[in-house]
């Protein structure tokens, strides 16, 4: 091998300083459909989970556990699609779809530690709908202030360890060739396809993360309502069941929206080429599931209602 092709070969390994975004860029009239549909849904994204943390921080009557992980949920949801979303709305417009190599890792990060965070968090939730329902007597006790702040806590942090190392240890690879990557975001799976080295490493972090963040706090989440469920099957009132068993589905049909698509991106064979069916379920539980999420586990609520009513005539009798 001549010391020009190896010099040249360097080069490619090691001088990235940007990647192009492909999303759908080979599809212009979904362009062109994308754009006003997530900008709009971004923007009730905004205004709902917006309004939850601000009613949920401002009434004092909802200043309980179950509205304290309502919040972190809402500023997750917030946090998560604005990791991406902009950006993607920038390049539905823009025939120059590129990204620095550091605003890649960036996202990278911040993507998979708030979509980590949501994980568990949805599991916590869960865990608190059971005491507060099955063990309602002793709820404040075992649900006490310290412990919301502890398990919150503890989810953000350590899925943030978690996705900074993971966001290391792929962005360390040396990348070759083309700089294309086949996604709309810096989305972890898609970049490690433009490494030219061995990912197994990687491979094996994500698995480990996946299994961790997906079926465990799965399995703990339908465990949480079944038990919720015989309970409610043998309290007396049918109005009281019918309100339980109204609400106990409308959150698990988010948590098996989230969970669903989430595991279908990340558990399924790997495969060479991306497919179009790969972004469109990204959108789906990355721009959907937070839209819906202020309305199916808070809006529906009558607390919820009285506390923002109460907030805005506040606001206005203030002016």
């Amino acid at each position: 091998m001549s010391p020009e092709h190896c010099n040249m070969e360097l080069v490619n390994r090691t001088e990235i300083f940007e990647f192009f975004l492909k999303g759908f860029s080979g599809y212009p009239a979904l362009e062109h459909l994308l754009f006003p549909l997530c900008s709009a849904m971004y923007l009730v994204t905004l205004l709902g989970n917006t309004a939850i943390v601000a009613v949920s921080v401002l009434d004092v009557h909802l200043h309980t556990p179950m509205y304290f992980f309502l919040g972190n949920l809402s500023i997750l949801d917030i946090c998560y699609t604005s990791t991406f979303v902009p950006l993607m709305l920038v390049h539905l417009l823009s025939a120059q779809k590129t990204i620095s190599f550091v605003g890649c890792a960036i996202q990278m990060c911040l993507s998979l530690a708030t979509g980590s965070t949501e994980c568990l968090l949805l599991a916590i939730m869960a865990y608190d709908r059971y005491l507060a329902i099955c063990r309602p007597l002793r709820y404040p006790v075992l649900m006490s202030h310290r412990l919301c702040l502890l398990l919150a806590g503890a989810a953000w942090g350590l899925c943030l360890v978690k996705s900074m190392t993971e966001t290391v240890i792929a962005m360390r690879l040396p990348f070759c060739g083309h700089r294309m990557v086949s996604h709309f975001t810096c989305e972890i799976l898609a970049v490690l396809k433009l490494a030219c080295s061995d990912t197994s490493v990687s491979e094996v972090f994500l698995l480990v993360g996946a299994i961790l963040l997906l079926p465990i706090p799965l399995a703990f989440i339908c465990l949480s309502y079944t038990l919720i469920l015989a309970t409610i099957l043998r309290v007396p009132s049918a109005a009281g069941r019918r309100k339980a068993f109204s609400t106990c589905s409308a959150h698990l049909a988010v948590v098996m929206l989230f969970y669903g698509t989430v595991i279908f991106m990340y558990m399924k064979p790997k495969s060479k080429e991306a497919h179009i069916s790969d972004e469109v379920f990204t959108v789906l539980y990355a721009v959907v599931t937070p839209m819906l999420n202020p309305v199916i586990y808070s809006l529906r609520n009558k607390e919820v209602k009285e506390a923002a009513r109460k907030v805005w005539c506040r606001s206005w009798t203030s002016k």
